[in-house]
């Protein structure tokens, strides 16, 4: 395919003709808080003018879906300008304070979020799925003015609630869902605010706050994989930058290919809709969420990922647009759907690079969508770095196309490395944090005085300027010498087609230092034909000798992840490496 292609024009053109004067996605070159940047002109200027411009477009619209909920645009507006008349005049919350939300997804969810940008407030969005000591530090972490949780979150915090500030007032979503015969002591039931408390919507909706690009706009956490989880600041101007990096990777693929962007509207055409699979606050789940917003698509939140609803939700709702993690991607493609000619108009894949094996079932089994792949972490606030279409198509193992706005260096011990030699990825532009919350000295460890972000990923770039992501620093097997990336190794293991998940770690060697071994889990209808010898003999035909694994470990469950959707490698390692210790000590053992 890569040999037949001919682009109708080049990526610079495509870049030139997107970002030129008039266009929606107009770039211009700022000074900001000491930095010059890139950025993109005509955006809106602030969240709540995002959310009050196109709520208002699309105010007929169905918004979001939710079991037996339904909203439109107009009335999730009104809705959120309710709760914010609520926040402000009740509990006293006014612009730059912060409001935590740890929940599970729900329409209210998305209610709370957009009410706290109507007034200024931050919301802090907490991974929903910690433990109690990192979730305890999320939640204190702000001071927030305002903490609001789920039913579940409620019956971990409960026990705690007295250890926050006596300012911090608790708010649970849905609490109806609760078995529970008692309200949680020291906490009020969201749903409930607008019978207790009178609301002036229409106040809300008309005043100004003195909101500003620069302004703080949002606070999500990283995944804590090697401590506590660190907050993430991103200002107004870099979470609204979301809207330009939705559009542009799509944008170009399509005048790559001579077509017109933005397509002609189809007359009569039922309203398109995004089945979001990621938590709210994971950076995917709040992507798609604004996506929807600029578009007027329909957003269907689901209960759990469970493959069998999702196919149902897809085909009710008319689902043509799907971003998440490859294992979900994986499901959709071993699911009903492609048998019942479903259609996707768009997928994103992000979380980690796409092996070329799975990349090529999901083109076979949803020919009509343009597929593409993002590249970015929560520091970067969206895909720093993406493509889709033919690009993606013709350059397996790449992660994607710089943005216009950003900028992207490769160092290897202080100086920049030439193209296709790998170094460690740097990034900036408009979408790069301002900052972990309160942690100065771990802000200043990853984003340099000039404002670039180390990124901790190794990685390189070719002639034509695409990326190509090799490892994280950290997971490196380093064998005798000899680097060995972590993701090549897994790559050649998702060759396999029974190989549902792989990771690459390295065991401790006495005279190497560092063996190279992997686990896998293996897809449901592929249990007991794939082996351990079966996936030696396969990755031997395409790996170097020193990068084949010294062995394989089947896993019978499916990998842990942590909030971005990434799998947890501490676990598996431990893994292989009690397993390499068990083996390594049966006499005359054959490794």
């Amino acid at each position: 395919m890569a040999a037949t292609w001919k682009p109708a024009m080049s990526i610079a053109q495509a870049d030139k003709l997107l970002t030129a004067p008039g266009s929606p996605l107009q770039t211009e070159t700022r000074f900001i808080n000491g930095r010059v940047q890139q950025v993109f002109k005509n955006l809106p200027p602030t969240l709540r003018a995002l959310w009050i411009g196109f709520a208002t477009q699309w105010a007929d619209r169905t918004c979001i879906v939710y079991e037996d909920q339904r909203y439109t645009f107009g009335k999730m507006l009104q809705l959120s300008a309710a709760y914010a008349s609520i926040f402000e005049d009740a509990y006293g919350v006014r612009k730059g304070d912060r409001v935590v939300i740890c929940s599970r997804n729900y329409p209210s969810y998305v209610t709370a979020l957009w009410a706290c940008h109507l007034l200024g407030a931050v919301p802090v969005l907490v991974n929903a799925w910690l433990p109690i000591v990192p979730l305890a530090h999320c939640l204190k972490l702000t001071a927030p003015k305002v903490i609001i949780l789920d039913c579940e979150r409620a019956d971990i915090v409960e026990p705690i609630v007295s250890e926050f500030a006596p300012s911090a007032t608790f708010f649970v979503l849905e609490s109806h869902e609760s078995t529970r015969s008692k309200q949680w002591k020291g906490m009020k039931c969201f749903n409930g605010l607008p019978k207790e408390h009178k609301a002036d919507a229409q106040r809300i909706l008309k005043a100004d706050y003195g909101i500003t690009p620069e302004d703080n706009g949002m606070v999500m956490f990283t995944s804590g994989t090697t401590g506590l989880p660190k907050g993430v600041l991103s200002t107004q101007r870099m979470v609204v930058s979301m809207i330009g990096i939705a559009t542009f990777g799509t944008a170009r693929a399509i005048l790559r290919v001579g077509q017109k962007f933005p397509p002609d509207p189809v007359e009569g055409e039922p309203q398109s809709a995004y089945l979001i699979p990621s938590p709210i606050f994971h950076i995917t789940g709040l992507n798609i969420i604004i996506n929807c917003l600029m578009h007027g698509f329909k957003l269907v939140l689901i209960r759990r990922w469970r493959i069998d609803e999702a196919v149902k939700l897809i085909q009710k709702e008319n689902v043509r647009y799907f971003a998440g993690v490859p294992s979900a991607v994986h499901d959709l493609v071993n699911s009903a759907l492609p048998s019942l000619g479903h259609e996707f108009k768009g997928m994103t894949f992000g979380g980690s690079p796409l092996a070329a094996g799975p990349a090529s079932r999901a083109f076979k089994a949803f020919s009509s969508a343009v597929i593409g792949q993002g590249y970015g972490a929560t520091e970067t606030n969206s895909s720093a770095i993406t493509f889709s279409g033919m690009d993606f198509v013709t350059h397996p193992g790449s992660t994607g196309l710089p943005l216009p706005v950003t900028d992207v260096l490769v160092m290897k011990d202080g100086v920049r490395v030439a193209p296709n030699q790998i170094g460690e990825i740097w990034l900036k532009g408009p979408l790069i944090m301002k900052g972990y919350w309160g942690d100065e000295a771990a802000t200043k460890k990853v984003i340099t005085q000039d404002g670039w972000f180390k990124t901790g990923d190794l990685g390189y770039v070719d002639e034509e300027n695409f990326v190509y992501v090799r490892d994280r620093i950290k997971d490196i097997i380093i064998r005798g010498g000899e680097n060995v990336d972590s993701v090549a190794v897994e790559n050649a293991l998702y060759e396999e087609p029974g190989v549902y998940e792989a990771a690459a770690v390295g065991v401790p060697d006495e005279r190497l230092g560092e063996l190279v071994a992997a686990v896998v889990s293996i897809k449901p209808e592929f249990k007991g034909k794939v082996t351990e010898k079966s996936l030696l003999r396969s990755v031997q035909k395409l790996l170097p000798k020193f990068a084949i694994p010294v062995m394989i470990v089947i896993q019978e469950e499916q990998f842990e992840h942590n909030a971005t959707g990434k799998i947890m490698k501490p676990p598996l390692r431990l893994l292989a490496q009690k397993e390499w210790e068990r083996r390594s000590s049966l006499p005359k053992a054959r490794m």
